[in-house]
C-alpha cells in the first residue's frame, strides 16, 4: 500500500487516474447505422457492386440524409462517404 507523506490535496492524482482509465477503456462502439454504412462502403471498396438501390437509400436515411427516389446510387454512396467522414470528428 502506498502512503502519501505530504499534506497536499489528491486532486491531481485522481485526474491522472481518470485520464488513465479513459485511455485504457478505448472508444465507444459506433451506432448500428454507422456500422452498416461502413460495412457497405468497405464492401464496395473491395470490389462489390450494390445490387439493391433501396437498401443503399435506407442506409443513407438511417444516417439522417434525405435521399430522392430519383438519386443515382453513386451519388448516394458519395453522400454516405461524406457523412461518415464528418461524423467521425
Amino acid at each position: 500500500m502506498c502512503m502519501l507523506l505530504v499534506d497536499e490535496p489528491l486532486v491531481p492524482m485522481f485526474s491522472f487516474w481518470n485520464w488513465l482509465k479513459s485511455l485504457l477503456q478505448g472508444t465507444k462502439p459506433l451506432p448500428p447505422e454507422h456500422q452498416r454504412a461502413q460495412a457497405l462502403i468497405a464492401a464496395i471498396d473491395a470490389g462489390g457492386v450494390p445490387l439493391n438501390p433501396a437498401r443503399v437509400n435506407a442506409i443513407a436515411r438511417e444516417l439522417g440524409l434525405e435521399v430522392s427516389r430519383k438519386a443515382s446510387v453513386d451519388d448516394t454512396l458519395a453522400r454516405i462517404r461524406v457523412a461518415l467522414k464528418y461524423q467521425r470528428r
